[in-house]
């Protein structure tokens, strides 16, 4: 933490800085407390009899498992897809004319290939629609619907690739520091009373570790508006308000008056601590709105400002430090195959924005093939990392490294926490939840089909997997992203049954009954909760995970212990995300202006309006539905629970919604 300053100052339309009165240091932080974030127990364990588990290979892409006869099959773009329940069926689009797996459409109906066919037919006539798609080629990126949301996972994988495909076909342009018409932090906040999660909650960010004081209160030196005259000057503001890297600033004199406060960046170029002008020999002059008030100002500031807090006066030395990324261009990584999730290939670094990574494929000629992550992403690895622990690699056509290009270094990439695997540990055909990385509004019922090198696990979705394992994901064994079973339903979240599954509302144990399986134990997850800081309700700037170029305006609408559930401003509740609270692809309010990113804005009152009440009206009764479902009480899942095994429980605050741990959990007696 910064030292705070306390500051009496003799200055008026003076060069220098006359005296710092004293100086008082923070005392240290408290250490974090690491909690357990499941509340879960191993009760599930014993349903079955104990798998063995299987050791990580080598495995080339042409080594696929065979089909089983008894399934029917589907072909799609030259792909075999499995469906267990048997359902298949091609459609095509009425609005733009795409065709594709019929499962993989938007809707019930099937009669669009994504979100935003459907809105735009439905919005205006299908020629209107047809045109404003025309009118918008050329223009700045906008958040545009999924045409994955809700569907099954092979289906969603067809789909994808094909939405991918015609992404190809447009040139890219990187991102660039274009102002979103319309769209101020500044004024959203203000109109609405909204608060932002403050700098500290993002350590990967700039000055994310480094804050320090910076709070209401703080005085800086800043460019005086206020002003007829000809030259540049300055004059003393106060921080009113904070969100996030912004701060709304009222100059020193206005008291009560509002007037003139303005936001701006913290970080910027033009805000200074108290002194710079009078150690850089630029005037402070009071604004014009307020000379009169005054006729000793030197006086007057002097009261204002002995005892205040400023910045500290290497802090634009250490914003440009933090700024400073190890990545550069031409860097050759190993990054997950956004059309294939089960392997990875070789990308090159193209550029570097805020720490965010515009990845182009190494086999892409017209480099518009592409994939953009932070550099801190768990999806990116050193070349050679999928061979160092069995992962599956799609192998260049490329015999050779281009001129130019050359391997990132290892020490670069986000290390994972080291994991004893010798003792008890996962096994193949353990079954947990798990966020669908295609659907990341949704937890679902999964299934460990391999169990990797240095803790890394292949996971599938039950119901919804590909006869060759195409769709599996990979996920490190201390993944926020995995759970015990049975932690959705603890902690009032839904969980999405494997499709095609009839027995409703879904119940674990009757599940690994019929199966004939068993869940991982709750030992083996991560259970650490760090004190995160966010809040309910509190503002962001988030990457959409589902179209990862694009970084818009968010909130924080659910806190599960270290779970956030990240809702996008002016968009449908179907599109909000599951994210950890240390991803690195949650930004404070200001992060775009700051590193120039291109931020979304919140979607237009008419986008919002297509949606149909039909629709609408299916959503409140699917939603009043689970609610019915999910108020299974403790005792009752207790109850539930195989003959000759007993139980307690222990009942704590209700804390759920915080950084704390469950607000009950059940333990196993010994």
């Amino acid at each position: 933490m910064e030292n705070t300053k306390e500051l009496a100052f003799h200055i008026f339309c003076k060069p220098l800085l006359h005296s710092f009165i004293s100086q008082t240091e923070r005392s240290s932080q408290v250490e974090r407390k690491h909690r357990d974030s499941f509340g879960m127990f191993d009760g599930y364990d014993s349903c079955s009899e104990d798998t063995s588990s299987s050791s990580s290979s080598d495995e080339s892409e042409e080594e696929v498992a065979p089909l089983p006869s008894s399934l029917p099959i589907i072909k799609n773009n030259g792909q075999v897809y499995t469906y267990p329940d048997g359902k298949s069926g091609m459609a095509t689009c009425e609005m733009c004319g795409m065709v594709g797996v019929r499962d993989a459409f938007y809707s019930k109906t099937k009669r669009f290939c994504s979100v935003s066919c459907s809105r735009s037919y439905s919005s205006n006539s299908k020629k209107a629609s047809i045109l404003a798609r025309l009118q918008v080629a050329g223009k700045p990126p906008t958040k545009k619907a999924k045409v994955l949301q809700k569907q099954p996972l092979v289906a969603k994988l067809a789909a994808y690739a094909q939405y991918q495909a015609t992404l190809q076909n447009q040139a890219k342009t990187k991102a660039a520091a274009v102002p979103v018409e319309g769209f101020s932090w500044g004024n959203y906040i203000n109109s609405n009373s909204f608060t932002a999660a403050p700098v500290t909650c993002f350590k990967h960010a700039p000055m994310g570790t480094c804050w320090g004081d910076i709070a209401e209160g703080v005085r800086v030196e800043v460019p005086n508006t206020d002003c007829s005259l000809p030259t540049k000057v300055f004059w003393i503001a106060g921080i009113v308000k904070l969100a996030g890297y912004n701060a709304l600033l009222r100059y020193e004199g206005f008291e009560n008056d509002s007037s003139l406060d303005f936001w701006c960046n913290i970080c910027g170029s033009d805000i200074h601590p108290v002194g710079w002008c009078a150690t850089s020999g630029k005037p402070l002059v009071p604004p014009r709105s307020i000379q009169h008030k005054y006729t000793n100002w030197k006086a007057f500031l002097v009261k204002r400002l002995t005892g205040a807090k400023t910045l500290p006066p290497d802090f634009s030395q250490k914003v440009s430090e933090s700024m400073q990324y190890p990545f550069k261009t031409s860097m050759r990584v190993e990054v997950v195959d956004k059309t294939h999730l089960c392997r990875t290939r070789v990308a090159v670094v193209d550029s570097v924005v805020g720490g965010r990574l515009r990845l182009v494929y190494e086999e892409s000629e017209d480099k518009t093939d592409d994939f953009w992550c932070h550099m801190y992403s768990p999806l990116i690895h050193h070349i050679g990392w999928s061979r160092s622990i069995g992962h599956r690699f799609k192998r260049s056509d490329i015999t050779k490294k281009q001129d130019g290009h050359f391997d990132a270094p290892p020490h670069l990439f986000m290390k994972v926490k080291e994991v004893d695997a010798a003792g008890e540990w996962f096994k193949e055909g353990m079954k947990l939840e798990a966020i669908d990385p295609l659907n990341l509004s949704a937890i679902c019922v999964a299934t460990i089909r391999k169990v990797l090198a240095d803790g890394y696990l292949m996971i599938g979705i039950d119901g919804s997997e590909a006869a060759d394992g195409s769709d599996w994901f990979c996920y490190h064994a201390t993944s926020p992203s995995i759970f015990p079973v049975g932690f959705c339903e603890i902690n009032m979240i839904e969980l999405t049954p494997p499709r095609g599954y009839a027995k409703l509302p879904f119940k674990w144990f009757d599940y690994l009954r019929e199966t004939d399986s068993i869940a991982a134990p709750v030992k083996l997850f991560n259970k650490e909760v760090p004190n995160h800081g966010f809040h309910v309700g509190m503002k962001l700037e988030a990457v959409d995970l589902m179209e990862p170029r694009l970084v818009c305006v968010a909130t924080v609408t659910r806190i599960i212990h270290r779970l956030l559930r990240i809702h996008f401003d002016g968009w449908e509740d179907e599109y909000d995300q599951w994210v950890d609270c240390e991803s690195p692809d949650l930004y404070p309010v200001g992060w775009c202006q700051l590193t120039g990113y291109q931020l979304q804005p919140p979607a237009p009152q008419s986008s919002r309006d297509s949606q149909s009440s039909s629709s609408k009206q299916k959503k409140k009764a699917k939603s009043q539905q689970y609610k019915g479902h999910k108020k299974m009480t403790s005792l009752q899942l207790k109850e539930e629970l195989l003959d000759g095994e007993e139980y307690s429980f222990l009942q704590g605050t209700s804390d759920q919604e915080s950084n704390g741990s469950a607000s009950y959990y059940i333990k196993q007696e010994p």
